[in-house]
């Protein structure tokens, strides 16, 4: 294996990469995906495969800022690398630092609706979503289509993960509440998750594939699984807004 082979590449969403930069480690270099590829996972599975197969005979691992996303991450293999994915169902469970806070979280309240800086950052919010809708078809039907897509939700929830600025995103986070009737609060959230993503230990919070081989969907599967599974609407997350 030449020393070039020795390097770690993380390829994620522009939500993920937000809250990477601030702590990413010099050794290990990241490339941006589009944040609007899982609103059609088969398109991000694609885009996947393709960094993966670009990146895999220059790097000994390749970890991928993503969760289940949808099953994008299902079938992607790289020919030389090992794949290092979160054993998480979305990045919500990556801002909260696991995949058991974002099961107790949904479990207290499935009707959640997260933001966090990274989402804020792109533009991928209900409230950017609402504004584009409504240039498309007038604030009426946008009003009508956004309450469809929110029926379900009660609250939103901020996630503080501790980078610089946070005042401002709190302030967005608190007129997004408001304008849509939802309760408004904040967790803490946590780097912890991302930090080993980016430079190990890939314990049993990450799902290693060595090279050659396929993810597989029983990957993701923990024995607490059958005991601690998020109620559809959680799992569906911040689907209105396509959350990765």
């Amino acid at each position: 294996m030449s020393e070039n082979q020795k390097r770690i590449k993380v390829i994620a969403c522009a939500t993920v990469v937000e809250e990477m930069l601030p702590i990413l480690p010099d050794n290990v270099d990241y490339e941006v995906l589009e944040y609007g590829l899982h609103l059609v996972p088969d398109n991000l599975k694609k885009s996947l495969q393709k960094a993966i197969d670009a990146a895999s005979p220059s790097y000994e691992t390749i970890v991928l800022g993503y969760g289940l996303c949808s099953l994008a991450v299902i079938g992607l293999k790289a020919e030389y690398s090992q794949l290092v994915v979160p054993r998480v169902d979305d990045c919500i469970a990556l801002y909260l630092g696991s995949r058991e806070a974002y099961n107790r979280l949904s479990k207290k309240e499935p009707g959640t609706y997260y933001l966090t800086k990274g989402w804020i950052e792109v533009g991928d919010t209900i409230y950017e979503d609402y504004q584009r809708t409504m240039e498309k078809f007038g604030e009426a039907k946008a009003a009508r289509i956004m309450g469809i897509m929110l029926k379900h939700y009660t609250r939103l929830v901020y996630i503080d993960t501790g980078q610089l600025n946070q005042e401002a995103y709190r302030a967005y986070a608190q007129k997004t509440a408001a304008h849509f009737n939802l309760r408004y609060e904040e967790v803490e959230g946590s780097t912890g998750l991302i930090r080993k993503m980016m430079s190990g230990p890939w314990d049993g919070e990450f799902v290693v594939t060595p090279p050659g081989q396929t993810i597989h969907y029983s990957d993701f599967s923990t024995p607490s699984d059958s005991a601690a599974e998020p109620s559809p609407i959680a799992d569906a997350g911040n689907e209105t807004k396509g959350s990765a």
